[in-house]
């Protein structure tokens, strides 16, 4: 029986030059990621203000800036709005459009499958406060919609006014389908047509063929674009400023808005970072239920 041949101790000067290419990454994520992580923990543990009270001197309060968030009713109205905005638009509005989409070009011609990817793409590219101010300018009470509910002999609606969460819903999901549908196209090219044409043989129909047979294949595309999307439109703040400024009277007001006011129009800083980091850790929850939704196979 021959000796195994034990491995030689890595030596520390070799492990440091293989370490030594991911020192300038590890500094930057240091600098740019976790020390604002870090400096907005200790912000939200404070009573620091841009103005009032606390803006002399900054003083340690412990939780009590996360005590005042929780038992503040305009804080759950907030999540309330938060949830609701992320579940028309991300859940319901960009991951089925999106899919639909996707499932239509896999049949359409080459000329509409290029014009419809162009429009929809126009659209995801534009920037936020443009976007915002394009729908504003639709869906306000002199806007483009009014025009032409008039001209087809119709009353005027101010969606801004009498149903504002719908309204900056409608706008997110047009400009953010684009990026469900791009993630599906790809996720759907990967589905081979035997397979399918295996269960059309076996007489199964449309419905039965994407639920039973295209749906478990592509399971974490479509997981992964919800995780993506979800943290995407809790974070969405420019779209919703530009219009409504999250009026009238708070019917619009999602949480990025909310810690906006809190933290620079009542320049409660403090405050205002204690409800970021509760937004961040809504996010965090979301992200960790849809990983616990993949099957354990896609973990590995």
């Amino acid at each position: 029986m021959t000796p195994t041949k034990q491995r030689s101790p890595r030596k520390p000067s070799r492990m440091m030059r293989r370490a030594a290419p991911l020192l300038p990454a590890l500094i930057l994520l240091l600098i740019f990621m976790l020390g604002p992580i870090i400096y907005s923990v200790y912000l939200s543990l404070t009573n620091k203000a841009l103005r009032g009270e606390g803006s002399a001197s900054t003083d340690f309060v412990g939780l009590a800036n996360f005590g005042q968030a929780f038992s503040s009713p305009q804080f759950w109205h907030s999540v309330g709005l938060t949830l609701i905005f992320t579940l028309v638009t991300a859940v319901i509005g960009q991951n089925i459009l999106g899919m639909v989409l996707a499932l239509l070009m896999r049949s359409a011609s080459k000329i509409v499958t290029t014009l419809t990817s162009a429009i929809i793409i126009a659209a995801w590219i534009l920037p936020e406060v443009v976007a915002g101010y394009l729908w504003y300018t639709f869906l306000g009470e002199k806007g483009s919609l009014n025009g032409l509910l008039n001209f087809l002999g119709l009353p005027s609606q101010d969606l801004l006014i009498s149903l504002p969460i719908l309204a900056v819903s409608f706008a997110n999901i047009w400009r953010g389908t684009a990026f469900s549908m791009l993630v599906y196209r790809a996720a759907l090219s990967q589905v081979s047509p035997d397979v399918d044409e295996s269960a059309q043989l076996d007489g199964a129909g449309g419905w039965r063929r994407f639920f039973s047979v295209t749906l478990p294949i592509i399971r974490r595309s479509v997981l992964t674009n919800l995780m993506l999307i979800t943290l995407q439109t809790l974070s969405v703040f420019g779209l919703i400023y530009i219009m409504t400024k999250g009026g009238p009277g708070g019917a619009s007001q999602t949480l990025p808005l909310f810690m906006y006011e809190q933290a620079f129009s009542f320049g409660q800083l403090g405050y205002g970072t204690a409800v970021a980091l509760i937004l961040l850790a809504i996010g965090g929850v979301a992200s960790l239920i849809y990983m616990k939704l993949l099957p354990r196979e896609d973990k590995s």
